[in-house]
């Protein structure tokens, strides 16, 4: 068997490189990735997606890689490929080869303990803990936004530090990977509450809470709140989007007792004056941090 490959990158308008992705798995790609063709230079496009915005599907010139197996004659691959996706003929490309590598510790390599202040890591599993006498919470890097290293994340893991002092009833509010609800519940919060309207996730942060003996309630968001905190939670967080976060204001301002503390992330710094008017009527919430572009907000829930 084979322990190499060869990639097959093509270039592709936008209205014809999801098309041409789909075809060249038809006709035997293994895997296939749709990239900016201009990244690294000054026409580069970053694109973002929330519920509620519109965004274009790919990039206005992208480059669609391909991954086949060694030996694969590629023009005849391209061209049916072409020729499936209604190209009038195969666009321009380049190969390559990709050699049988060492994927798992390559992957881990690029991977760090981070610290977030001088009491707490997220420490990936493979790594010993830095520091011993800190909260060192393991947990191996998957999507960005539930190991630390996500701007967002990261600002509400330093919240979380400067407000827990023990005892807190807490709700994390979108809880993803869970990392906000199993960091409060180790920093010494009596009672965390976790909800997410995806079942994985659910699952993932129950599994992460037992990995690091977290004693946190995992509840679907989409049912009522569970009765964790009579007369309701003395600090919420909740890291989603801007947008989510606005419809989701009269819930989770409903969740927070008089004088709780409120933080939202996952908000860009142009959506600040949209989230605040969301919230205004019950907590007047200020930027509490800021990080590459994205933007924690914090107030105090207001008497009713």
């Amino acid at each position: 068997m084979s322990t190499d490959w060869q990639s097959v990158a093509l270039l592709a308008r936008s209205d014809t490189a999801e098309a041409l992705s789909d075809a060249l798995l038809e006709v035997g790609a293994l895997s296939v990735s749709i990239e900016d063709a201009d990244a690294g230079t000054e026409r580069e496009c970053a694109q973002y997606g929330e519920p509620g915005s519109k965004v274009q599907a790919v990039w206005p010139t992208s480059l669609v890689v391909a991954l086949f197996e060694a030996g694969t004659e590629v023009a005849p691959a391209v061209a049916a490929a072409a020729q499936a996706a209604g190209l009038q003929q195969a666009p321009p490309y380049t190969t390559g080869r990709v050699e049988e590598q060492d994927w798992v510790r390559r992957t881990q390599s690029q991977f760090d303990p981070i610290r977030i202040d001088q009491k707490l890591w997220i420490v990936p599993s493979w790594h010993a803990a830095p520091d011993p006498r800190a909260v060192n919470i393991v947990l191996d890097p998957g999507l960005a936004f539930g190991t630390g290293s996500h701007p967002t994340t990261r600002l509400c893991l330093e919240w979380l530090c400067r407000q827990i002092a023990g005892g807190e009833r807490v709700l994390d509010y979108g809880c993803g990977s869970g990392i906000l609800a199993i960091v409060a519940a180790r920093l010494g919060a009596g009672a965390v509450l976790a909800t997410d309207i995806d079942p994985r996730a659910l699952e993932a942060a129950a599994a992460n809470a037992a990995q690091n003996q977290a004693r946190i309630t995992v509840a679907d968001a989409a049912a009522p709140l569970p009765p964790l905190a009579p007369g309701g939670f003395d600090l919420v967080v909740a890291n989603i989007l801007a947008n989510p976060l606005c419809v989701l204001a009269p819930l989770l301002l409903g969740a927070a007792r008089a004088g709780a503390r409120i933080a939202l992330s996952g908000i860009l710094a142009s959506q600040v004056e949209q989230v605040q008017a969301a919230y205004a009527p019950g907590c007047a919430i200020e930027v509490g941090g800021e990080r590459d572009g994205w933007v924690l907000l914090e107030g105090l829930r207001q008497p009713c």
